[in-house]
């Protein structure tokens, strides 16, 4: 078996609104290839699917599910004024945010309504009745302080031993990015002792669960 993107669901990813560089994108599609035949994978932070469609493809070759969270009315950075603001996926009647949409859209064109499952609804509420350990968790949610603590806090505890936790935008020098996904997801993880570092991609980092078990608070 080959750990490169199929090119139809390759097009679909580069063909979705997001944030995920393409080389980004195949690091996550191979290690979710990896990690799919041990346990579910559980993406924090949705957005219009694109970097679902990566974690689905290999979902799709290899079997098993990918839960993806998210209550699709954008995080801080998306609203309006904000930097990444759309709005053509602002709700006219409601005036909010309304991702899910494109991101039905998008997984039904990939042909992954199979392998991708999403969960609708506020991180810090699913995470609290999550019971589940996670081959892999790519968290990917708010980059303010709060919802990046909460995620960590939530989240993390449950990838399983040698499962990986995947940590999108995390920069270590203040001018490349915000901060919060490096001090208080990435840097908290190293910290535990619980993780270890395995892949670098550009803002993408790898660690993968050397220490301890899933559900063990870190």
């Amino acid at each position: 078996m080959t750990d490169t993107m199929p090119s139809d669901l390759l097009d679909h990813a580069r063909a979705a609104k997001g944030f995920m560089p393409e080389d980004e994108g195949a690091l996550l599609h191979r290690i979710a290839l990896e990690r799919l035949t041990h346990g579910p994978v559980l993406e924090v932070g949705t957005y219009c699917g694109k970097s679902a469609i990566y974690l689905g493809a290999a979902a799709r070759q290899v079997g098993g599910t990918v839960f993806t969270v998210d209550h699709h009315r954008g995080s801080e950075e998306n609203q309006a004024g904000w930097e990444h603001h759309d709005t053509s996926v602002v709700d006219p009647e409601l005036g909010l945010m309304d991702t899910l949409g494109q991101f039905r859209k998008n997984i039904a064109r990939a042909g992954l309504e199979e392998q991708v499952v999403a969960v609708v609804g506020q991180s810090t509420t699913v995470a609290a009745h999550w019971r589940t350990p996670l081959s892999l968790l790519f968290i990917d949610g708010g980059h303010g302080e709060e919802p990046a603590r909460a995620d960590f806090a939530g989240w993390a505890h449950w990838v399983e031993a040698g499962g990986y936790l995947a940590i999108h935008d995390v920069f270590p020098d203040p001018a490349d990015g915000g901060r919060p996904p490096y001090e208080l997801i990435y840097l908290p993880a190293l910290a535990s002792g619980a993780f270890t570092e395995v892949a670098v991609t550009g803002s993408l980092r790898v660690l993968q669960r050397t220490q301890g078990s899933a559900g063990d608070r870190l």
